[in-house]
């Protein structure tokens, strides 16, 4: 075994053996999706209509709860290699033969698996228990999006993880990002019915590209030239955000 599939293995053993996270990781995004989904369905009626197209809130939610699938992994990995770092094991794993760079890229294979089986089984369940009409032929395009999303949330949080030393000052970053990031964007609602500058907000936002790039694959809303921009902005963010985790890294090297 490697070493970056031994870190991969490992951060597998921990979910495995830790039902919490288990719950944020896979179940969490699915009783939003029924919860939230079936709750606000009945509210609305008929439902939404979006680029002249009516549909269901549990159909315009689904891609929004893939963002958010993707959002909680990252965040929950974060938590534990802040955890690591605060009691020591992380800097007692630097001492086995392997880099912080072996470590970082044997999470990343860790959570991108994990963003693919948990976004399976969100979809399964959309499509059989909501009755979700979802574009199947489109989903290799949906799985792409997602494994760049998933790196992107990854080394967002991976950087604030090892840069940050206060547990008070962590928790109250990550809380700030989570609520800020998730509703601050389109994962919710459809932004054409937000006030401008929540708008001007929203499209600054990783996930807002993301769960864009999902609705139109999934469910075929869109226009051309946002979609595009967003593809662009989320591929440069991505890479933006890797070069400023291995920066990261740089010192502990």
């Amino acid at each position: 075994m490697n070493a970056i599939s031994a870190v991969l293995y490992r951060d597998y053993r921990v979910r495995r053996t830790n039902p919490f996270l288990l719950f944020w990781d896979v179940m969490a995004p699915l009783a939003y999706l029924v919860l939230f989904g079936i709750g606000y369905q009945g509210l609305m009626g008929r439902g939404l209509t979006i680029d002249g197209e009516s549909l269901l809130y549990t159909t315009f939610l689904a891609p929004g709860m893939l963002g958010l699938v993707t959002f909680g992994i990252a965040v929950n990995t974060s938590w534990g290699l802040y955890m690591d770092k605060d009691s020591g094991i992380a800097q007692e794993m630097l001492t086995y033969p392997f880099t912080p760079r072996h470590m970082l890229l044997g999470k990343l294979g860790f959570n991108v698996l994990l963003a693919l089986f948990s976004s399976t089984v969100l979809l399964i369940v959309a499509a059989t228990a909501l009755d979700v009409s979802l574009r199947w032929e489109w989903l290799p395009a949906t799985l792409v999006v997602t494994v760049f999303a998933q790196a992107a949330m990854f080394f967002i949080f991976y950087v604030v993880a090892i840069k940050i030393h206060q547990m008070d000052a962590y928790n109250a970053i990550v809380g700030v990002m989570y609520v800020l990031m998730m509703f601050l964007s389109s994962m919710f609602y459809p932004l054409s019915t937000m006030p401008g500058w929540f708008q001007a907000v929203s499209y600054l936002n990783p996930i807002t590209w993301q769960v864009d790039l999902l609705r139109f694959g999934l469910l075929g809303l869109g226009t051309s030239s946002t979609l595009l921009m967003e593809a662009a902005a989320l591929v440069a963010f991505t890479l933006a955000s890797l070069v400023i985790t291995l920066r990261a890294l740089r010192p502990a090297d």
